[in-house]
């Protein structure tokens, strides 16, 4: 059954033409909230040369984790309100809730997220649920069902319906034996993390289905992403946003790596045009199917040093997770990532001084991740 689901699939990958083509605009969508899909309007926020009935309908999953609500904002301006649903097994706040379409999706039912691209006619579809390495670590069982049986649904949906379809990977999908400094594209895999062992069946599961069924299948290796608008959600990097909250509260923050840890980070804002850049490539562009990106490598240390520099009396100690460092210590310490450069014309705009000063300027007493905490 799965191989006729995918065949057919293939088939109607073939009918539709080149991957270029992005999509249908959406006639109705029934269950999704608040600003529903059938509501006429939401302005044409398109660039000029994107024709109404090439705008595409986008679903993303996990959608109220670090990314999701960023990349849907951005998605919005560019394609119109309507034409994105977040979704996510978690009620949303009131402002995500109000801010265009939200559905309730689990992606542990195939036949839920089956009839979420049909009735809303899913033209693309980005799949960020996931447990991510620390919290992976905690609960394998779970991480498992999430980040490898999940992943398969998402996969045979999208392949049945000639979706173009994207997964993030991660500086995780590398290992120890994996070269450090910088890592390539292509080398050895050999993740000693669940989190990573799923994310490198992904890449290759997702390549194997671009190959076999014309997949329009899409992966970006992301490093770690530092933003000031959500919660960190359970990584190994977490601590280059925690430090600007317990920054701007405290003026202290204990820090559970060493102080010469460095890692590849990316602001936010640098991740999420990236993520939409990549979507929007012609696939004649497109040498591979699975890119790094990377924008900047500091340490704990060299962050401090940069953050002290607006707020001299921030005081960093340090109590070392055993678990969270041996993960940082199989981790790149930067990112090769000449081939996106070249490819789709991939630039970062964010070093680490214009990171900082951008986060000290969101991160403050009032706003939304401060009254989190």
């Amino acid at each position: 059954m799965l191989l006729a689901r995918l065949l057919r699939g293939a088939a109607k990958h073939a009918r539709n033409g080149s991957p270029r083509r992005a999509g249908h605009p959406t006639r109705g969508a029934g269950g999704v909230g608040p600003s529903s899909p059938q509501s006429p309007g939401g302005g044409r926020t398109c660039a000029s040369s994107c024709a109404d009935g090439d705008r595409p309908k986008v679903l993303i999953t996990g959608g109220l984790g670090q990314l999701g609500v960023g990349l849907a904002t951005l998605l919005r301006m560019r394609f119109g309100k309507n034409n994105v649903i977040l979704s996510d097994i978690r009620k949303p706040p009131n402002h995500v809730y109000h801010s265009g379409p939200f559905i309730f999706s689990d992606i542990l039912d195939y036949k839920n997220l089956r009839e979420i691209v049909v009735n809303n006619n899913i033209s693309w579809l980005v799949h960020y649920s996931a447990l991510l390495s620390a919290v992976g670590e905690a609960n394998v069982a779970l991480a498992k069902e999430v980040n490898i049986t999940g992943f398969h649904n998402v996969l045979d949906v999208a392949t049945e319906h000639g979706l173009r379809l994207f997964v993030p990977s991660t500086i995780g999908a590398f290992g120890p034996s994996s070269p450090r400094d910088p890592t390539p594209d292509l080398c050895v895999q050999r993740p000693r993390t669940i989190y990573g062992v799923s994310k490198v069946h992904a890449e290759l599961m997702g390549e194997y289905y671009h190959h076999r069924f014309g997949l329009d299948f899409r992966c970006l290796r992301y490093p770690g992403i530092i933003s000031g608008d959500s919660q960190p959600g359970g990584g190994t990097t977490d601590y280059a946003v925690q430090i600007f909250n317990a920054a701007v509260k405290t003026g202290h923050f204990e820090c559970n790596l060493r102080g010469d840890t460095r890692l590849p980070m990316m602001y936010i804002d640098d991740c999420v045009r990236a993520t939409l850049e990549f979507l929007e490539a012609p696939a004649e562009t497109l040498v591979s199917r699975t890119y790094n990106i990377n924008a900047m490598s500091f340490t704990p240390h060299d962050l401090t040093r940069e953050i002290q520099k607006g707020l001299p009396d921030l005081k960093v100690t340090y109590n070392v997770d055993p678990v969270l460092q041996a993960i940082a210590d199989s981790w790149p310490m930067a990112l090769e990532d000449s081939a996106a450069r070249r490819d789709w014309g991939w630039k970062h705009e964010y070093d680490l001084p214009e990171l900082v000063q951008t986060m000290l300027t969101r991160v403050t007493p009032g706003n939304q991740l401060a009254r989190a905490n």
